[in-house]
């Protein structure tokens, strides 16, 4: 047999081989693309549960003042309501804290406020306007929200510092910084305001993220502030400087604080206590101490911690 029949016999087998191997790499992968298109489909074709009205109110009158009136929330095929019953009021230039334990409700209440989830019974109030006739952009536009979980986005300190408000100034970044007690830390960078943040901020401590989320938050300047539980991982000391100068700086500014820490909450004007899923005390933290034996258990829990600690 001549070379140049073996060679095309050595060709042709290959050429068939491959061929079995794509075919079989086919029968693996369309099973696996039928399963990924109807995940596909099932998210596309999802109505979303935060509607925007149909005549939305377009502006708001008032300075901050939230009411909640008999608001529950039952999320999807859920056993029992996660908020039932909730009733309170908060007027402007107050700080309102919301405090009880893991999955009394708290952030599922907090995001009520800015319909990132809509309430189930009962009315949301915004300025005397019910949440849910409010165009999306307008009651956006009066709030400032610091999640729970601190994020930040590629960029630089000044660009994520800017999705507060595209046309702050430099001066008002670094008042915004001073404020949060980041301004120490992003000046010993080496390009300050102008450096670089990886996707989720990975290259700053937790610490430091929640200091520039709520940065972010101060520069938009909004009538509304809404904490969740934002200073979780700052330290006593700082905690107390932030609260402070955040007191100082935004006297007129209505703040709802979800918070563990009683350190972190015990000034606030009012403080209200979630107790699976029901409001089982509304008073300051004096009044609480005095006559709430769940606000009293959850102040003593944390002072046995501390000195265990």
């Amino acid at each position: 047999m001549q070379i140049g029949t073996v060679m095309s016999f050595l060709q042709y087998m290959m050429q068939i081989l491959i061929a079995v191997m794509m075919s079989m790499f086919m029968a693996m992968m369309i099973p696996r693309a039928a399963v990924c298109a109807d995940r596909i489909t099932e998210v596309v074709t999802t109505i979303p549960s935060v509607l925007t009205p149909v005549n939305p109110i377009a502006s708001l009158h008032g300075n901050g003042t939230i009411r909640f009136d008999n608001v529950g929330f039952s999320y999807p095929g859920a056993e029992k309501p996660v908020l039932s019953g909730i009733s309170f009021s908060i007027t402007p230039g107050t700080t309102t804290a919301i405090v009880g334990s893991t999955g009394s409700g708290k952030t599922t209440l907090l995001n009520l406020i800015p319909r990132l989830i809509d309430p189930t019974e009962g009315v949301v109030l915004v300025d005397g306007t019910n949440a849910l006739e409010l165009d999306m952009p307008t009651l956006w536009s009066v709030i400032g929200l610091v999640p729970q979980k601190a994020f930040l986005f590629s960029g630089t300190v000044a660009s994520n510092l800017r999705y507060g408000r595209a046309d702050a100034t430099d001066d008002e970044l670094w008042h915004a910084l001073t404020v949060a007690q980041a301004a120490d830390f992003v000046r010993a960078l080496p390009d300050g305001l102008d450096a670089t943040v990886i996707q989720g901020g990975t290259n700053f401590s937790g610490g430091q993220r929640q200091r520039l989320a709520i940065a972010r938050a101060l520069v938009k300047k909004p009538e509304i502030l809404l904490f969740d539980d934002s200073f979780s991982a700052l330290d006593l000391s700082t905690d107390a400087r932030l609260r402070r100068a955040l007191s100082e700086d935004t006297h007129t500014t209505t703040k709802i604080i979800v918070g563990q820490r009683i350190a972190s909450i015990k000034d606030a004007d009012q403080i209200l206590i979630l107790g699976d899923g029901k409001l089982v005390g509304v008073g300051t933290h004096q009044e609480l101490l005095e006559t709430n034996e769940t606000y009293q258990e959850i102040v003593s829990s944390q002072m046995s911690a501390e000195e265990a600690a």
